[in-house]
């Protein structure tokens, strides 16, 4: 089984104030079908510093049968949690982290294209949807530790 073609970016650091936030990482995966590849590509920000450190991108094989497990049930869990309303209001999650998916078939956002403000979301998870949230967090930090 191969893995559909996809772009995803996590964020740590997505809340803030009268200020943008700081991002302390940021995550891309992009499926690339035609290469049977996940590419991959991780920019931190160490403690003290005010920027991220440079991308470094990596690959891993899509027809790994735990990449492609780990990639479906991400689709499955994002496809079954809420956002919050208005975008960018809230972190519903409580986790300062974002994660927008995009594919032919689906988009999820979370937490605004420019991070999480001072507002209150309409919309409230779970807490189920909370740990579902905090596994697909983990999921892409899966992926990213797997690539090389």
């Amino acid at each position: 089984m191969s893995i559909p073609e996809f772009s995803l970016r996590l964020q740590r650091g997505i809340t803030g104030g009268f200020a943008p936030p700081t991002p302390e990482a940021i995550i891309t995966v992009t499926s690339v079908p035609t290469q049977n590849l996940l590419n991959i590509t991780s920019a931190v920000r160490p403690k003290g510093t005010p920027s991220l450190q440079d991308a470094l991108p990596r690959s891993l094989p899509a027809s790994d049968a735990d990449t492609v497990a780990l990639v479906s049930e991400l689709r499955d869990i994002l496809r079954a949690i809420p956002t919050e309303s208005p975008p960018g209001s809230e972190d519903i999650y409580g986790l300062d982290t974002s994660i927008a998916f995009g594919s032919d078939d689906f988009f999820w956002q979370n937490g605004g294209p420019q991070g999480c403000g001072q507002g209150e979301s309409e919309v409230k998870p779970t807490e189920e949807d909370k740990a579902k949230f905090k596994r697909a967090v983990e999921i892409v930090e899966e992926l990213q530790a797997k690539s090389t």
